[in-house]
């Protein structure tokens, strides 16, 4: 079983090679339970869709924008530090995945922008997966990528109110450590006891799916060649 402290760099790299559709297609092979949740269901704006895939371990907390926090001076800039101190402090490389408690109002602030995200990739993380709003869109951290549920202007009274707790964003449950795999389409947790096997059995998925496109390609392709084709590729094994 593979954990939190065991990414190599061989696994993330075969992983990386891959899009969050087929790493969900091959979840659903080597851990069919999970074919129904555990992936992003609502809409998501991706900043940087020329980015590769991301693949890290989750950073997770919560955040509120659009009153002020109750906390005042010392206590205000303890919350912080603890923040950065934790996001600092994990296994890299990180992705970080925020849920907003503004409810309908989320995304009121960013706790994204120019500076947040040289600071988060400084400290190791690849981007970050949030049904809050993100800011600075030319000015983000080179190669930092931002899955965000909509662009806004202001950071508003934005703060961290929690973190390293289980967090939901766009319909996605994640706890502090999981293994996230995202890109342009949303980002999926991948299990640690499968993550050895999603590569493989992407592999055996697209060589099932090569032999129906190839037929779909020749001329006076029809619903008899269909049929021989997803008989052949059932073969495929």
């Amino acid at each position: 079983m593979t954990d939190t402290n065991t990414l190599s760099d061989e696994l993330r790299a075969r992983l990386m090679a891959l899009d969050t559709p087929t790493v969900c297609n091959a979840l659903e092979i080597v851990a069919p339970e999970r074919r129904g949740y555990g992936y992003t269901v609502q809409p998501l704006v991706c900043t940087r869709p020329e980015l590769p895939s991301m693949v890290g371990i989750a950073r997770t907390a919560a955040i509120r924008a659009q009153h002020p926090s109750a906390l005042k001076g010392e206590d205000a800039r303890a919350m912080q530090d603890g923040y950065y101190a934790y996001v600092d402090a994990g296994p890299k490389p990180a992705i970080m995945v925020i849920q907003d408690l503004d409810g309908e109002s989320r995304g009121y602030g960013s706790w994204w922008g120019e500076v947040n995200t040289n600071i988060h990739k400084g400290m190791g993380c690849l981007g970050l997966v949030t049904d809050g709003s993100v800011r600075d869109l030319p000015d983000n951290a080179e190669g930092f990528q931002i899955l965000a549920d909509r662009v806004g202007p202001s950071h508003a009274f934005v703060h961290p109110v929690a973190w390293g707790q289980p967090v939901t964003v766009a319909g996605m449950q994640v706890n502090s450590g999981d293994l996230i795999h995202a890109d342009q389409h949303g980002a999926v947790v991948i299990p640690w006891s499968v993550a050895e096997a999603v590569p493989e059995a992407a592999a055996d998925i697209a060589r099932r799916e090569a032999v129906i496109i190839s037929a779909a390609r020749e001329p006076g392709f029809n619903m008899d060649r269909l049929r021989k084709a997803w008989g052949d590729a059932a073969e495929i094994h």
